[in-house]
């Protein structure tokens, strides 16, 4: 591993080894994908690693390119200790809105995966069951923890997997290209062919 990437791995480990350092074993990284939008579910990744583990160019997903993404996707997911992945579709995100929805991918993610860490480190969420288990809420915590970064490539990888599934069905959208997201050729997309199923209703009232 050349040199400039050990440094960053071992800076966007100083928080995680802040907890290891005081005798935590097991410590998850919570991250969700696809909280902004106008489509599809928001996916919620718990992610268990080695306390050694150093996979060369993880990072928070948005730094990451999809091809990249996809490879260290494979690696996590081969390595991690335990992980676990939440799915929340459109319409329950109409029902009870897209902050309870992520809250309850959390829980469930937590309630899934099969080794129960001792603490959890998550992106930016306060409020949450997370079934009796400590946690930290970090402010842009993909970019601060190496296992909430873990976590945020998970959530990122399976939830574009699923976008590229309905791209599938429904072609004429774009799905595939923006993954639901609010772009110019998406909402000339809605304009031209109405709302499909997966749309999320509540995000699409002005069209």
């Amino acid at each position: 591993m050349k040199e400039k990437e050990e440094e960053r791995l071992k800076k966007l480990k100083e928080l995680d080894n802040f907890y290891y350092d005081k005798g935590i074993n097991y410590i998850a990284g919570i991250d969700e994908a696809g909280r902004g939008p106008l489509a599809g579910p928001v996916v919620v990744a718990c992610v268990i690693m080695k306390k050694d583990s150093m996979i060369e160019g993880i990072n928070d997903s948005k730094k990451v390119t999809e091809n990249r993404r996809e490879k260290l996707y494979e690696l996590i997911t081969n390595e991690a200790i335990a992980f676990s992945t939440s799915i929340i579709n459109h319409d329950v995100i109409d029902e009870i809105n897209i902050l309870n929805a992520t809250k309850l991918g959390v829980t469930k993610c937590i309630e899934s995966i099969s080794k129960k860490p001792e603490l959890i480190l998550i992106d930016a969420l306060n409020n949450i069951d997370t079934k009796g288990i400590k946690f930290e809420s970090i402010i842009k915590g993909d970019a601060k923890s190496y296992l909430i970064a873990a976590a945020s490539i998970v959530a990122k990888v399976t939830r574009d997997r699923i976008m590229r599934q309905w791209d599938e069905i429904y072609p004429e959208y774009g799905f595939e290209k923006h993954k639901g997201y609010g772009t110019k050729a998406h909402i000339e997309a809605i304009k031209e062919f109405g709302l499909c199923s997966i749309h999320r209703r509540s995000f699409t009232k002005k069209f």
